[in-house]
């Protein structure tokens, strides 16, 4: 690992990349190997590999309990759990969704015939904007599916009351949002259902999986016949289903997990204040900020890139960055509502969308987790602070590596 010190020794500029190896958002967090070895091992040994056996039962009384909810129905993946919370709660026509998210969060609903009415967002946090719900309810409309977006928890209040107001259902993507709170409550109990994701991505991971929370007793019966075919018994099945069941070896990861949740959120926190420190005062950077009052799991360093203020504009910089073989990522660009098949059938919905618009152009996100430490925080920021003060050389820099079609770039 190199720190730069002169423009001369940008990657993109003919130096030596800073890392000598790729340096990724979302590097898997792992607490006790040992820990996690042990458990495998165990469910090796009874043969209990899947079907409900006792680390995802175990797991899901622990995510109960950690969350403060009724029930927690653990899943294969997060899009499965959406998907089925989806079907449970007997959605259909339309559901108001935010375009500015991961693209599995419309694709949960247009994947079931659901056509997802994409709504704007704050300027601030980037979360779903509530004024601008009510102005696209139909007849048709049943549901709105909210985000947490970054680990910042939405306007619960004001969505719940609109959604009670307008008779309608609220359900929470809330991949980013496991072991926040909002007011004196963890997220997970807010809403008709909340949806996690421990992909291996996430800073709480069980290499892959998720989780539905509810506190509707006879909705999370719901859910969990359709996550193992609707089977009620040994052989009866009762209902429609799929198969949304979390493996042993998953659950196995997360209760792992769970004993060194706290360690993963403090690591994350000190990369924050690093970050928040190493680049402050540089024009047209702003570091998105989380609430001072609240639990928050910092696992995303956020950006958003001024170019009327740097200089140089949000992709420019990622070029620089991934010259240096920083692999910072520019979610969730360009918008659901620019992606397939929703740029087809909705191809005039972004002129509602005007914060989604600007908020898609300027956010760039950083490394952090374990695998990223204070001397690797200063060469992110001393790049970024060498590109900005200057623009010129580096967008030169750039313009020459698009045009030689020279990777690594964001621009070919």
């Amino acid at each position: 690992m190199r720190i730069k010190t002169s423009v001369a020794d940008l990657a993109i500029l003919g130096g030596t990349p800073a890392f000598d190896s790729p340096v990724h958002v979302g590097q898997p967090n792992i607490g006790s190997e040992e820990g996690i070895l042990a458990r495998i091992q165990a469910s090796l040994a009874n043969r209990w590999l899947s079907n409900n056996g006792p680390n995802v039962q175990e797991f899901e009384r622990r995510l109960e309990s950690y969350l403060g909810v009724r029930n927690c129905v653990a899943v294969c993946n997060a899009t499965a759990g959406l998907e089925i919370a989806i079907r449970a709660l007997g959605l259909a026509g339309e559901v108001i969704v935010p375009a500015f998210t991961f693209v599995a969060t419309p694709h949960s609903l247009q994947w079931q015939g659901i056509s997802p009415v994409f709504c704007d967002i704050e300027p601030v946090d980037h979360n779903i904007d509530p004024a601008r719900i009510e102005e696209l309810i139909t007849p048709k409309t049943t549901a709105i599916l909210a985000v947490h977006l970054w680990g910042e928890p939405a306007q619960v209040g004001a969505l719940d009351l609109i959604a009670r107001r307008c008779g309608l259902k609220l359900i929470f993507d809330s991949a980013h949002a496991f072991a926040c709170d909002h007011g004196d409550r963890m997220v997970g109990g807010f809403g008709d259902a909340e949806v996690f994701s421990f992909h291996a991505t996430k800073f709480f991971n069980t290499f892959e999986g998720g989780a539905v929370a509810t506190n509707d007793d006879e909705l999370a019966a719901r859910i969990r016949l359709m996550t193992n075919f609707g089977f009620s018994g040994y052989d009866t099945v009762v209902s429609l289903g799929t198969n949304g069941k979390m493996n042993e070896i998953s659950a196995a990861m997360g209760l792992d997990g769970l004993e060194h949740v706290d360690g993963f959120i403090e690591t994350n926190r000190m990369n924050r204040k690093r970050y928040r420190d190493s680049l402050d005062g540089i024009p047209g950077i702003r570091l998105m900020e989380h609430g001072v009052n609240g639990r928050r799991n910092h696992q995303y360093i956020v950006l958003e890139v001024s170019g009327a203020d740097t200089g140089i504009d949000r992709d420019v910089l990622l070029s620089c960055l991934w010259a240096e073989n920083v692999r910072a990522r520019r979610y969730f660009h360009p918008g659901c509502h620019r992606m397939e098949p929703y740029r087809s059938i909705f191809p005039d919905v972004s002129s509602r969308l005007p914060v989604t618009e600007r908020v898609a152009s300027r956010v760039l996100v950083l490394p952090t987790g374990r695998s990223v430490d204070d001397a690797s925080i200063d060469a992110i920021c001393g790049v970024i602070r060498l590109a900005t003060a200057n623009p010129d050389v580096v967008r030169r820099g750039a313009a020459d590596m698009a045009a030689a079609h020279l990777p690594p770039t964001a621009l070919t």
